[in-house]
Order: structure tokens, then sequence, then C-alpha cells
């Protein structure tokens, strides 16, 4: 059953993700369908302070923070999944496997992101992310992460 959540706006990723400027990478959630799938977006725009320095005269977004806004779309998949807020849990990146970086992600792109779940035991998950410019593949990988208490960190 595929749920439409257009109204997944920025007010709603803030109320769910703590990260902040300037290291908030979705802007937007598309799709969802709890347990199998998600679909979000980051608009890349030249005034993101990382291309000051990445790189001066050829502006490209690091492959990392391509990999950090599919975690955080992963994020937003574990939380819409499990319905409840994370409360004084954090979700943190735990690995990353087969990452591959296809094209560059440069000014004026729209990076879809999408996730997919693969599994899950207790609080460990683990979800294949794509990322996307125009349909084209530009970033992927298979990613784990955990849901972990802030007072045992």
């Amino acid at each position: 059953m595929s749920e439409h959540v257009d109204v997944m706006d920025i007010r709603r990723i803030l109320d769910m993700l703590p990260h902040r400027y300037p290291f908030l990478l979705v802007d937007r959630v598309l799709e969802f369908e709890s347990g199998v799938r998600l679909k979000a977006y980051k608009n890349v725009t030249f005034n993101e302070g990382f291309f000051q320095g990445h790189f001066p005269g050829l502006p490209v977004m690091p492959g990392v923070l391509i990999l950090e806004a599919l975690a955080q779309a992963g994020g937003l998949f574990v939380m819409r999944t499990l319905d409840e807020p994370l409360g004084d849990r954090v979700f943190l990146f735990a690995g990353m496997n087969k990452v591959k970086f296809r094209k560059p992600v440069v000014p004026g792109d729209q990076l879809t992101l999408n996730v997919y779940y693969t599994k899950h035991k207790m609080n460990i998950w683990r979800m294949r992310g794509v990322a996307e410019v125009d349909g084209q593949v530009v970033a992927e990988g298979e990613f784990t992460a955990s849901v972990a208490n802030k007072g045992d960190m």
C-alpha cells in the first residue's frame, strides 16, 4: 500500500530530524510506503557553503554529503515505519557497503533520494539507497544504521 506524503514538508522534517542548517539535507518527502521505501529530494543550490571549497571554479557536491542525505532519508523512513518520535534516541550511521559514485552533483540539480528497506533486527536497520538526478543514478550503496539512546553516547 503506497502512501503519498506530499504534506511531509520541511516543517514536518524538522520535527522528525535533529539536523539543522547547514547539515539538514532533505527538503521534502514525496512518497512513503511503510516498511518498504521512501522517496525524498534535496534541492542543490550554489548557496551551499561547501561549494566555496569543493571546488573553486568547479562546484561539485561532496560524495559524503550525498551519502549523508541518503542516511537522513533513511532516518525519516525508519521513524515513519516505526510511527513514533525519536524522543531521547538518535538515528546513527553504522556502516556503508558497495558505495558507488556515478556522476557529479552540481548546483541547480534536484537530488532524488530513494531508500529501500532491506532488513532490521532490534535497533539495527539495513537499507539500500539510490540517489538520482533527472532519473540518472549519481550514487548508490547499502547502509546500516542504528537507533541509539542519547544517554548511552
